[in-house]
């Protein structure tokens, strides 16, 4: 992709931190840790939105996670694929490619197919092992998960490929997504207290 837009990190959550993220914010991503608390919060969530659906647009483009601690890679193509319009790809953008092939499949076939792209799996290896830290392997346990917030429609969607539809929010703006992302954030963080594992980070237009 081309360096127009960058992740950058959020360094806290009030106000004057929150001023810092150069806007316009387009996505943003949170990693968190997989408790028993927030397992059995997500099997009540579920079970109570398959008996009261939700309007979910059908421009959101959601995919399911199959592959084992592929999360982050997952959170990139939500934030990506829901901001094409903003975006710029490179000309022979595998990115591209993926997401203009499977943007109309159904989640499950869109996870089924990301287990047979080659060029989106080697370069998740690669850029896992460019970090400071050593990646863990695909069947290594991780109690850590990365899920995508965007605005499509106007709407705040939740996109996290370990549950089986999207999470509507309600409603958010191209201006105002960051500050609606991070108050889900904060439920997440109410709902574990005593945990410290929490990051965000913010993909923004690049303002330099």
């Amino acid at each position: 992709m081309r360096p127009t837009w960058q992740f950058g990190d959020v360094y806290g959550l009030d106000p004057e931190l929150l001023s810092m993220v150069p806007r316009p914010v387009c996505a943003v991503l949170l990693l968190f840790p997989v408790t028993e608390k927030y397992e059995a919060f997500k099997h009540e969530e579920e079970e109570k939105l398959k008996g009261q659906p939700q309007d979910v647009s059908p421009d959101v483009y959601f995919m399911k996670q199959t592959i084992g601690n592929a999360c982050g890679t997952i959170g990139l193509i939500h934030a990506v694929a829901n901001n094409q319009k903003h975006l710029e790809f490179e000309p022979d953008s595998p990115l591209k490619k993926f997401i203009v092939q499977t943007s109309k499949m159904a989640s499950e076939e869109k996870a089924a197919f990301l287990e047979k792209d080659e060029s989106i799996r080697v370069t998740h290896e690669s850029s896992a092992q460019e970090g400071q830290t050593e990646a863990p392997s695909v069947d290594e346990k991780v109690n850590l998960h990365f899920i995508a917030f965007v605005n499509v429609g106007g709407q705040l969607y939740e996109l996290d490929g370990r549950k089986p539809f999207p999470i509507v929010h309600g409603k958010t703006s191209e201006d105002t997504l960051l500050e609606d992302a991070v108050e889900v954030c904060k439920v997440f963080m109410a709902r574990d207290p005593q945990e410290v594992r929490f990051t965000i980070i913010a993909l923004s237009k690049d303002s330099y």
